[in-house]
């Protein structure tokens, strides 16, 4: 599976192509290049906050993000608007992911105990795995 750090807009769903209507809004599916995890989903539909035209990814298929526009000269700034969306939800999904796995590591290897384990402990606890 791709990392969370790949998830972009690839383009429109297929299934659902933008389509000039009666009523006096285009609906818009923009297809992401994998599944989102339901975490992600979450972030990105609180982040999006309130717009000009609802914005939502459903967490349960985590694909596709909808909104809808009045005309078709909007359709290219709300891409822009999603694009730094989705880069930001990219970056706080990375940071939260990071954040849980160290404070798992601070709480599994950092415990104040004496003797042979204590020093086995920070040892382990102080190891440098970045490059």
């Amino acid at each position: 599976m791709e990392g969370i750090s790949d998830i972009r807009i690839c383009g429109m769903d297929p299934m659902r192509p933008p389509q000039i209507l009666k009523q006096p809004y285009i609906n818009l599916f923009f297809e992401l290049v994998h599944k989102a995890p339901k975490e992600w989903c979450d972030d990105f539909n609180r982040l999006i906050g309130k717009r000009t035209y609802p914005v939502k990814i459903e967490p349960s298929t985590g694909l596709f993000i909808e909104t809808w526009v009045r005309k078709p000269d909007e359709i290219s700034a709300v891409l822009t608007s999603l694009k730094k969306v989705i880069t930001t939800c990219n970056e706080e999904y990375i940071a939260r992911i990071e954040a849980e796995r160290n404070a798992v590591v601070n709480v599994d290897f950092k415990n104040d105990k004496g003797g042979e384990q204590g020093l086995l402990n920070k040892i382990i606890a102080e190891l440098n795995f970045d490059d």
